[in-house]
């Protein structure tokens, strides 16, 4: 049979008085009352201790005198680790709505604080708080539920880029209707917020004497169909081996990404790359009335790149000098890059590491990103949609 885990204090005066009056021998005395030796052991030193006749062991009141500190040491650490844990969710000086109080408690309950010492340190109320754990549920804290989890999948396949506009457009086409204020309200619960686009770096420099196109756009960035305006323009990634540049190629129609290219310079075969990567994709053939626009940058005032786009029978559109303005779909697209990809993502290793995570990211761009300009449909189901739009047409006529 186990030896019980706490002897009761009788038992153990009696065992004690035994071999201090009578001087039997430790090792004798446990078997006639069914204890431990090594216990009885260290209840007679402890009790010669209390009587002074030992010099190596202290006195239980000694003993006792060493816990208090300890207990009241081990009090503070742990109302200071309510109050720290608290001060995450409770704004200073503000009472804390009942929502909030019972947050809080469920996570200090499951770092194993209880309930008692938890609502003494906070000065809430543990009838208010088990009342609430029993109470039904309302109907928007179930709704929040059902929520949130969605909130969390679109932020995270958005790779944190999508704010909560695009979250409530990505809702709606899940069939999830849901009031905009509410996607910022629990946003803001979960600490989660979209991208924010920073200011951008110039990288190309203005040719003076180069020929210079006229501007056929003149800022109006509109098509009535896919490949009649393209915007093309570049940026740069900063990694630790050193600058890499992007050049992009957007078709203003669907705002698809239809050409890019990534180099460590910024010479005309690397816009060229992403010119000729366009014009594989879409299949453009010559006399297609394709309008190229793009700033007045030398790689794309070149003789080299104005050449191939005269080839095709495209027609080069340049803006003014210095007036981003003239070129503002191709700046928006490098700010959405640098905010939703290389800001988010970062920092980069070399070239090749940014180029993996740009094909990537492009996919995802062209294939499943809500835009704004498109009614919150991508560019490909957004090109889609036309192309069925004109098949239907000599049907219904």
């Amino acid at each position: 049979m186990p030896a019980p885990r706490k002897y009761p204090d009788e038992l153990r005066e009696r065992a004690i008085r035994e071999v201090r009056t009578t001087g039997r021998p430790v090792a004798h005395v446990p078997k006639d009352l069914g204890i431990h030796k090594e216990a009885l052991r260290g209840w007679v030193r402890q009790a010669e201790a209390d009587a002074g006749e030992r010099e190596d062991r202290l006195s239980t009141a000694e003993l006792d005198e060493l816990k208090q500190p300890r207990k009241e040491n081990a009090e503070l650490r742990r109302a200071n680790e309510i109050l720290k844990a608290a001060s995450v969710f409770f704004c200073p000086g503000d009472r804390p709505s009942p929502d909030e109080a019972e947050q809080v408690i469920d996570h200090l309950r499951a770092k194993g604080l209880g309930v008692d010492p938890v609502c003494r340190e906070l000065d809430l109320s543990p009838s208010t708080y088990f009342a609430r754990k029993k109470r039904p549920k309302s109907a928007r804290w179930r709704r929040d539920e059902q929520i949130v989890p969605m909130i969390e999948q679109i932020h995270v396949e958005s790779g944190g880029a999508y704010g909560a506009r695009r979250i409530t457009r990505a809702l709606r086409r899940k069939g999830v209707e849901v009031a905009r204020c509410t996607i910022e309200r629990l946003m803001a619960e979960l600490g989660i917020e979209g991208v924010i686009r920073g200011q951008r770096r110039r990288t190309t420099v203005s040719e003076p004497s180069a020929p210079r196109p006229p501007d056929l756009v003149e800022r109006d960035f509109t098509a009535d169909g896919p490949d009649q305006l393209w915007v093309a323009d570049m940026t740069y990634v900063r990694t630790w081996s050193g600058w890499a540049y992007v050049a992009f190629v957007l078709d203003m129609f669907s705002r698809m990404i239809v050409g890019w290219q990534i180099a460590n310079h910024t010479r005309t075969e690397l816009p060229l790359d992403a010119l000729e990567m366009a014009l594989w994709l879409r299949r453009i053939k010559k006399g297609s009335g394709l309008v190229h626009h793009s700033d007045r940058g030398s790689q794309y005032v070149s003789i080299r790149y104005t050449e191939r786009l005269s080839d095709i029978g495209a027609s080069a559109s340049v803006g003014s000098v210095a007036d981003s303005y003239d070129n503002a779909m191709a700046e928006a697209l490098n700010g959405t890059f640098k905010a939703e990809l290389i800001e988010m993502q970062g920092p980069w290793k070399d070239v090749e590491q940014v180029e993996r995570a740009i094909f990537q990211w492009i996919t995802w761009y062209n294939e499943e990103r809500l835009h704004s300009a498109l009614d919150y449909v991508p560019p490909t189901e957004y090109e889609r949609d036309f192309w069925q739009s004109l098949e239907q047409v000599p049907q219904s006529a």
